[in-house]
């Protein structure tokens, strides 16, 4: 259980850290210094979370695979809004920077987590 959990927190952070120097890497408006990529990742994943498990909990009642991408992308945004305004390192400017950014970690992301679940799986003693 807990070698599951480290490997979703680990693959989650790696993910978010990858979408972020893609981010940079790929959007002129987007820059980040080496400080600000830890200091996003960490506090990306935290807000993330925290979004997404208040939109669970208080928005869906009825939830959806299309509900479900669709509140990965809100949190995403969110999330990457919040932690423009915290962490100094990082200057995103522009909406249309807002919205490939958040779709790069999005999907970043989202690769992290079918990584994650292809691991746990190969891990698991086949019963």
């Amino acid at each position: 259980m807990l070698a599951r959990w480290g490997i979703r927190i680990g693959t989650s952070l790696a993910a978010i850290a990858v979408g972020v120097l893609v981010s940079s890497a790929v959007l002129d408006k987007f820059s980040v210094n080496a400080t600000a990529v830890l200091e996003s990742t960490v506090l990306f994943w935290v807000i993330h979370i925290g979004v997404q498990l208040l939109a669970l909990r208080v928005l869906v009642r009825q939830p959806s695979i299309a509900l479900a991408g669709l509140l990965a992308l809100a949190s995403t945004i969110v999330s990457l809004i919040i932690v423009n305004a915290i962490v100094s390192g990082l200057t995103i400017r522009g909406l249309q920077t807002y919205v490939f950014a958040t779709l790069i970690i999005w999907a970043t992301t989202s690769l992290g987590d079918i990584t994650a679940r292809e691991l746990i799986k190969r891990r698991s003693p086949r019963r």
